[in-house]
């Protein structure tokens, strides 16, 4: 293993991830997690092949597949039932994999099974609370001290912040930023698949985003299975939130009035959708309800400090709102080409000015986050009532072309910036 070592902050899915992918390519790292045992949240995931094509590099693929319920696009049907649009999750044929829908704390249990398989020390309990000093990096030699809420410190060559979107290990780079609210929110909750009532003959494909018969009475409604077989779906809308209530849904998210107040938001204007929606809400267990108000961070002009010894990556970098399920997509993403660019400047050495693989590394991270943010758009577009201002305007059926998301090869990209940084 490489003398280098890193200190990952946040013991989530990129972290995990990234502790994993850098002792693929033989660097130490040490991940911190503020929380006394691994994350057990509710909630399913969606895994595209991008994210997909990471795991299986990490030999976490074929592992986590039986366990989740595999799948390949999402139709979009009418207030008839018409079939209008498809949205393609995945593909053995086109990119190499289905789509994936895997339960958070299965995927977190998987990772954190690999970790322990491989002695990769994970610490619990223990809360980040500040940088102490960062070594200025002219070379190599020196690293970053880093403080715990208890006041015991360590020291790693570099630390990084995985640890979310209201992270704080970005306080480091940026002190004064807030996380913005967009002014939108997901009330999702889960329910038996039988419950929907759907054609014994299988006719009726799911998952499904189905349009309202009057659009100003409601945004469209979606339907996603979870469990392996299927047996449960995701069923959920999204609403406006204005930001003066924003405090309040978020506080009341938890309390019985504001589960009930979620429900009564599933159930509002049934009438208005085919009646599969009417059966998917006719019953909801309020204690299966999630509220998700969309947060993003505002375009961060450097993910790593000054001295480089400090990075974010994931949502601490750039929090994707869930519209086109790519936020733990994209954080897989800079998990793995910075494990690549780092293997290559302290494993291989062909790395000779980390400065520069840096920036290669955010730049062409950021191009892609961006280009998710245009495809959330157009998502939101088509859930959202016509009627909504703040959703008119643009063509909300300008034709998904997702190549470009789904297939990437980040390993022949770093090889071919290393290649042209040597000439």
């Amino acid at each position: 293993m490489s003398s280098q070592n890193v200190a990952i902050i946040g013991a989530g899915l990129s972290g995990l991830t990234l502790a994993l992918a850098l002792h693929q390519q033989g660097i130490s790292s040490t991940i911190y997690e503020s929380r006394p045992a691994p994350l057990n949240i509710g909630g399913a995931v969606m895994l595209s092949p991008n994210a997909l094509r990471v795991l299986d590099a990490l030999d976490v693929y074929n592992v986590v597949k039986p366990q989740g319920f595999s799948f390949e696009r999402l139709d979009f049907r009418d207030s008839d039932e018409n079939v209008t649009e498809t949205y393609e999750f995945g593909s053995t044929e086109k990119y190499g994999y289905q789509g994936l829908r895997i339960y958070r704390h299965v995927l977190i249990d998987a990772l954190v099974a690999a970790l322990k398989a491989k002695g990769i020390s994970v610490v619990y309990g223990r809360k980040y609370s500040h940088i102490v000093n960062e070594d200025v990096a002219a070379n190599e030699v020196g690293g970053v001290t880093f403080a715990f809420t208890d006041g015991t410190t360590e020291k790693a060559s570099l630390l990084v912040g995985a640890d979310g979107i209201h992270s704080t290990v970005r306080r480091h780079l940026y002190p004064d930023l807030e996380t913005k609210f967009i002014g939108m929110a997901g009330i999702t909750a889960a329910v038996p698949t039988a419950q929907l009532q759907l054609p014994a003959d299988g006719s009726y494909h799911i998952p499904v985003t189905i349009a309202s018969k009057d659009a100003s009475k409601g945004a469209a409604f979606v339907i996603a299975p979870q469990n392996p077989d299927g047996n449960e779906v995701l069923i959920g809308k999204q609403r406006r939130v204005l930001d003066h209530e924003r405090a309040e849904w978020e506080q009341r998210a938890s309390l019985a009035d504001g589960r009930a107040a979620a429900v009564a938001f599933l159930q509002q204007n049934a009438d208005n959708y085919p009646p599969i929606v009417a059966n998917a809400v006719s019953h909801i267990d309020p204690a299966k309800i999630n509220v998700w108000p969309f947060y993003v961070v505002p375009k961060l002009d450097h993910w790593a400090s000054e001295a480089r010894r400090v990075i974010l990556l994931g949502d601490a970098a750039h929090a994707i709102p869930p519209s086109a399920g790519q936020g733990i997509n994209q954080a897989f993403e800079d998990v793995y080409m910075l494990a690549l660019l780092l293997g290559k400047q302290w494993m291989t050495n062909e790395v000779a000015d980390p400065q520069a693989a840096l920036d290669f590394w955010q730049t062409y991270r950021q191009d892609r986050v961006d280009r998710v943010f245009a495809l959330n758009h157009q998502i939101d577009l088509r859930r959202m009532p016509s009627t909504d201002a703040a959703f008119v305007t643009g063509d909300a059926r300008q034709p998904f072309d997702l190549t470009w998301l789904y297939k990437p090869d980040f390993k022949k990209d770093v090889e071919d910036w290393v290649a042209q940084q040597k000439k």
